[in-house]
């Protein structure tokens, strides 16, 4: 088990929401406990939904009502630092298609390097392996992130959020990550569900997709992580600052109980 203290966390997020629907109330959390939080984001949202939003009715006003959200969220949750590398966001395509964001990977693994050195990061939460809900552009942000920790920065953990929990159904989980911690974020409830009030243009999305009336009803309570570097052997338990933190939190390890 290692000493170290948790003080720096680095979000890495294809979309603005991502950062507050996956790990909002864990963000929170962090912030709360005087870690210093940064979110990546790599795209300007504007492939996403206006919600009717007048503002948001061009591709080029998502956008930037999108960066306004997201500034608003990460305020909301006491995140310190905001990172944004303006990738276009792809719209949805036919039959609800959805795509990457950059065919440039290589350069998108350098931009992640960079940010981890200048954010000193001891802990990345990005994407799970499966995109969550199949994303390609999830799939792709965990990808890089992978590759420019094994490349530039092998001493920092890796999590990818919505880890699966035994007989707990939900359609975010990645079915290829089981959960190795598990928080219920009611304590810092208010915080998330403020940022996600933030991101208005998805208000309706959010409670479409669980046919809910309302964003507050939408706010899940339970955020889950797997670990997936360095990896761990199947039923092992993780004893590396962000998990210590997690658990000192009201964490449980899931994994552990299957």
């Amino acid at each position: 088990m290692t000493d170290l203290a948790l003080s720096r966390v680095l979000f890495v997020g294809a979309h603005p929401d991502d950062e507050t629907v996956m790990a909002g109330g864990t963000l929170a959390m962090l912030a709360a406990r005087g870690v210093a939080v940064t979110v990546l984001c790599a795209t300007d949202g504007r492939g996403g939904e206006d919600g009717g939003v007048p503002e948001a009715a061009t591709p080029e006003g998502r956008a930037h009502v999108r960066e306004r959200e997201l500034r608003c969220a990460v305020r909301a949750l006491g995140v310190q630092h905001l990172i944004l590398l303006g990738y276009v966001d792809p719209p949805i395509g036919p039959d609800d298609a959805l795509y990457p964001f950059t065919q440039d990977e290589e350069t998108l693994v350098a931009q992640i390097a960079g940010i981890i050195r200048q954010s000193q990061a001891q802990a990345i939460l990005t994407h799970g392996s499966n995109g969550e809900y199949g994303h390609p552009a999830h799939v792709q942000v965990h990808r890089a992130v992978l590759q420019a920790v094994r490349e530039s920065a092998p001493d920092v953990w890796v999590y990818g959020v919505a880890g699966r929990v035994p007989d707990v159904e939900d359609r975010l989980w990645n079915i290829s990550d089981p959960a190795h911690l598990a928080l219920d974020i009611t304590p810092w409830f208010r915080a998330k569900h403020a940022a996600m009030l933030c991101h208005r243009t998805q208000h309706a999305l959010f409670k479409r997709r669980r046919k809910l009336r309302s964003v507050r009803a939408a706010v899940r309570t339970l955020e889950t992580f797997h670990r997936h570097y360095p990896p761990l052997p199947y039923g092992a338990a993780p004893d590396d600052p962000f998990a210590i933190t997690l658990i000192a939190a009201g964490a449980w390890l899931p994994v552990r109980n299957q």
